[in-house]
């Protein structure tokens, strides 16, 4: 199963919160689900920064549903039951999400290693030159290091955009732009922090695809089950060999 969530602003990328913030508990309401990705609090139980969130593992891939020919679900099983996030988008983004209830295509999919594309329009400060574009082409400098190259570009402002809640701020002496810009990393918080790194921060960002798979006109909060014609993409990532570990020394 390969679900798609348009996730809101202000929602974490868990389905618990002991501080009573918007989950994805909201939004995909079926029971006996277990979150991989991003969590609010660390493997011991404590607490991180508010927004902030640290890796899980996902959990084992569970074996078919017994009863049916060739392992298929009972009549009237939940087909959602034990979706986690295949990845992670922070607190304060929006857009596409992928859940599964696999966690081997869970690691395909939000393993940087495997290069999948990740692309986002992002409204930023000020009007970026071909200088700042050129850099995020080549890669900036973080405090992890250098960042791979990426594909940077202005559009327009997107006609199709819903309107946030709580809206961004506007500022009157500060124009912005807006960007669609191609990754195939998975640092944390990266955008955000290159176009920062650009002079450019971040006001607003929205996720609109992952490999083959877009936002389309999924609306804020609501889901769907992915089209069968993309699973194929799907299971040749899954049929990949595994890309060996960097050396440490």
């Amino acid at each position: 199963m390969l679900l798609a969530l348009n996730k809101p602003w202000g929602v974490l990328c868990q389905f618990t919160d002991r501080g009573g913030r918007r989950t994805l508990a909201g939004f995909v309401r079926q029971t006996g689900v277990y979150p991989a990705g991003r969590l609010d609090f660390d493997s011991g139980g404590r607490d991180v920064a508010p927004g902030a969130c640290v890796e899980a593992p996902a959990p084992r891939r569970r074996a078919p549903a017994q009863g049916g020919a060739g392992g298929r679900r009972a009549p009237g099983t939940d087909p959602w039951r034990r979706v986690y996030p295949a990845g992670r988008l922070d607190y304060d983004s929006e857009g596409l999400l992928l859940l599964t209830d696999d966690g081997a295509l869970a690691r395909r999919i939000a393993d940087p290693r495997f290069h999948l594309p990740k692309t986002y329009v992002v409204q930023v400060e000020r009007e970026p030159d071909a200088a700042a574009l050129e850099a995020l082409r080549r890669g900036v400098m973080l405090s992890d290091g250098l960042t791979r190259p990426a594909e940077a570009h202005r559009v327009e402002p997107p006609a199709w955009l819903w309107p946030r809640d709580p809206p961004v701020r506007y500022r009157k002496t500060v124009p912005d732009a807006w960007l669609e810009l191609t990754i195939r990393e998975g640092r944390n918080r990266q955008v955000r922090r290159m176009t920062a790194a650009a002079g450019h921060p971040t006001l607003r960002l929205i996720r609109v695809a992952i490999g083959p798979w877009a936002l389309g006109d999924l609306a804020p909060g609501a889901t769907r089950v992915l089209d069968a014609g993309l699973l194929p993409a799907l299971a040749a990532a899954r049929r990949a060999p595994r890309p060996p570990r960097r050396s440490s020394r």
